[in-house]
């Protein structure tokens, strides 16, 4: 009996199935063979939609940044932004298995000007009255605040150590409220 023909691929397929392979083996675990075994093809085809692993990588990571923009609610004062941003990268990091390590380690995906990108990120504090330098600058801090954080949090010997002197939940809320007043 033929092997039924593998469904059309196309980026967002495999990156959702990147991630189902992430979930199951973890980052050491997720290599390009294995995700073309998953979707039915040779490792070869999925060079058609990345350039290597690495690219694969970087549209993940990705990913998980955009579902963290996506969560942040309408607000009215950047500060309140802010808090709100570190609270959903946090979530979105959390998602997934080694999340926080893969965008640690991913090189950006990213095509076109530097300058087009930098606006587009520093678009939602701006748009609550910051320039844009002091807008990305913010969001480094925030953003190398939380990723630090889940990778903390996310080492399983020391989490459970130290799950009983601490509230990780509680303490990242402190945390990242001082240091969001602390940029005013």
């Amino acid at each position: 009996m033929a092997r039924p023909a593998p469904a059309l691929l196309d980026r967002d397929r495999l990156i959702a199935a990147a991630f189902a392979q992430l979930e199951e083996d973890g980052l050491e675990g997720l290599s390009m063979r294995r995700l073309a075994t998953r979707v039915g093809v040779q490792a070869p085809a999925l060079y058609w939609h990345f350039s290597d692993k690495a690219e694969l990588l970087g549209l993940m990571a990705g990913a998980i940044y955009a579902a963290a923009y996506a969560a942040v609610p309408q607000v009215d004062d950047w500060q309140t932004w802010l808090g709100q941003f570190g609270r959903a990268l946090r979530r979105s990091f959390a998602a997934h298995r080694d999340g926080a390590r893969l965008c640690a380690a991913a090189s950006p995906a990213l095509s076109g000007e530097p300058a087009s990108h930098a606006e587009g990120i520093a678009a939602p504090l701006v748009a609550l009255g910051l320039d844009q330098k002091r807008a990305l600058a913010c969001q480094a801090v925030v953003i190398s605040f939380t990723l630090g954080w889940e990778s903390f949090e996310a080492n399983g010997p020391m989490r459970e150590f130290l799950r009983q002197m601490m509230d990780f939940d509680a303490t990242f809320e402190t945390g990242l409220d001082a240091l969001v007043r602390g940029l005013a």
